[in-house]
């Protein structure tokens, strides 16, 4: 039986930093969340480099959130001229916002208003299971898959270049990160695939090693 989605809730925190209730934890760093997402899932993964030349490069994340990883990297991806061919970008996300609180959201980041506007249209709604959007004649390709992240990754059948880990902080929402997840990502991974994450956390460095 499919699991029903249950949508993120717009809130923010005392410095105005967009914020998850359920997990009690904020959705990007206070200083900048476009930054956060060049720095740390671009840069860790050594992007737009590594896509040079290439005929498809698919990202895997976990949680899609407000999207920022996904626009930043659209950004890059198409201002690069040596750019792959195509950008696969799939993204799981448990709890997506509705399309409404999603576009209030963007208005906070005007650098992607154009990204914005066209995830905003093309936004699904809160429903289990994958859906695909295209842009850029189909060179684009963002696949959601609203489920739980175990349930998620063992359904995918894909090749990843590129892992961005971006789930709440390990102590806050733990599934995420657990060894299960871990081994999903590994058996989705390309030769050469790389992974980036924003936590240092011990719990996260065991699951990866193990």
């Amino acid at each position: 039986m499919p699991i029903v989605i249950q949508p993120a809730t717009l809130a923010f925190d005392a410095s105005g930093t967009p914020f998850s209730q359920k997990f009690g934890d904020v959705y990007h760093s206070a200083e900048s969340g476009p930054d956060q997402a060049r720095h740390v899932f671009l840069h860790g993964n050594d992007l737009p480099l590594r896509w040079a030349g290439t005929r498809i490069f698919t990202i895997v994340e976990t949680g899609f959130g407000l999207g920022l990883n996904f626009m930043a990297t659209c950004a890059a991806w198409r201002s690069d001229p040596a750019r792959s061919e195509r950008l696969h970008f799939v993204s799981v996300e448990r709890h997506p916002f509705i399309r409404e609180d999603l576009a209030a959201l963007h208005a906070r980041y005007p650098e992607f208003n154009d990204q914005s506007a066209e995830i905003c249209a093309a936004w699904p709604p809160a429903i289990a299971g994958t859906h695909r959007l295209h842009w850029c004649d189909g060179r684009i390709t963002l696949t959601l898959v609203f489920a739980d992240v175990i349930e998620a990754l063992r359904d995918l059948r894909l090749g990843a270049d590129a892992f961005y880990l971006d789930g709440f902080a390990p102590d806050r929402n733990p599934e995420m990160w657990s060894p299960t997840v871990m081994k999903a990502l590994a058996r989705l991974a390309r030769p050469g695939a790389t992974l980036a994450t924003y936590t240092a956390a011990r719990v996260v460095r065991d699951a990866l090693a193990a």
